[in-house]
C-alpha cells in the first residue's frame, strides 16, 4: 500500500565550509576508487535502531539510505507525540584521493492519507560537520490526499558547492515528516510514511565529482 516520495534536494546552500566550484566543468565520470560510506549514528523516533541503512550504487554516483519504521500520524486515538518524526544520520564519507564531490540532487519516497482539512510537511535539511549554515528543502502536502508523495529538487551545476579536497568532515542529514490535523475530525486519522511496498522507502542522494586541483 505505501509507496512513493521523492524529494531532491539540491543542496547548494548547503555546504559554507566547502571549497567554491570552480570555473571549469565538473569531473562528470565517477573516480576509478570507490567512496566509502558509514553511518557514524542514526537517531530519531522516525528511525528507531536497525531501521536504516545506507549503501553506495555500484558506479559511486549515488548513496541510498533505506528506512522501514517511518510514519507520522495524528488522529484517531493516535499517541499525542506521534504527529512528528524525525531521522538524524550523520554519515562518515571517504571520497578517494584527488577527488571531491557535492550533492547534486536527492530523492525520497513516501505515502500520504491525508484528511479533508488536514496538511502533511516533509522538511529535510543538510550540512557538513563544522558548518554554521544549513539547508533546508520543505514540502507541503494538502488533504484530502490517499496516494504516493513526490518531489525533486535539483541544483543548477554552476551552482554546486564541493566538499573540500583532501578533508574528511562528516556530512549531516536530517529529515523530518510532520502531521497536522487542522479542520479535520479528532475522530479521523492522517498520516504520511518514508516506506513502499517491500516495507522500505529508499531515499536516493546523488553525487557529483570533479578533481581536486593539484597543489
Amino acid at each position: 500500500m505505501v509507496r512513493g516520495l521523492l524529494l531532491g534536494g539540491a543542496v547548494a546552500a548547503l555546504f559554507s565550509s566547502a571549497l567554491p566550484a570552480q570555473a571549469d566543468s565538473p569531473f562528470e565520470d565517477p573516480p576509478p576508487d570507490k567512496i566509502v560510506i558509514k553511518v557514524a549514528t542514526v537517531n530519531g523516533s522516525g528511525c528507531p535502531a536497525g531501521t536504516a541503512a545506507v549503501a553506495v550504487s555500484p558506479d559511486n554516483t549515488a548513496f541510498t539510505v533505506t528506512y522501514s519504521d517511518y510514519l507520522a500520524q495524528v488522529g484517531g486515538g493516535a499517541p499525542s507525540t506521534a504527529f512528528r518524526k524525525n531521522c538524524q544520520l550523520n554519515l562518515i564519507v571517504h571520497v578517494p584521493g584527488g577527488f571531491t564531490y557535492a550533492i547534486a540532487s536527492v530523492d525520497y519516497r513516501g505515502f500520504a492519507s491525508l484528511q479533508r482539512g488536514a496538511s502533511g510537511v516533509e522538511k529535510a535539511s543538510y550540512y557538513f560537520q563544522g558548518s554554521p549554515d544549513t539547508a533546508a528543502r520543505t514540502h507541503t502536502f494538502n488533504g484530502p490526499l490517499e496516494d504516493n508523495w513526490q518531489a525533486t529538487d535539483e541544483t543548477d551545476w554552476a551552482q554546486l558547492v564541493w566538499a573540500p579536497c583532501g578533508v574528511e568532515r562528516n556530512f549531516n542529514i536530517n529529515t523530518e515528516l510532520r502531521v497536522n490535523r487542522g479542520s479535520s475530525p479528532a475522530s479521523s486519522t492522517s498520516f504520511m510514511t518514508m516506506d513502499s511496498t517491500d516495507g522500505d522507502i529508499s531515499t536516493i542522494y546523488h553525487l557529483a565529482w570533479k578533481e581536486c586541483p593539484e597543489k
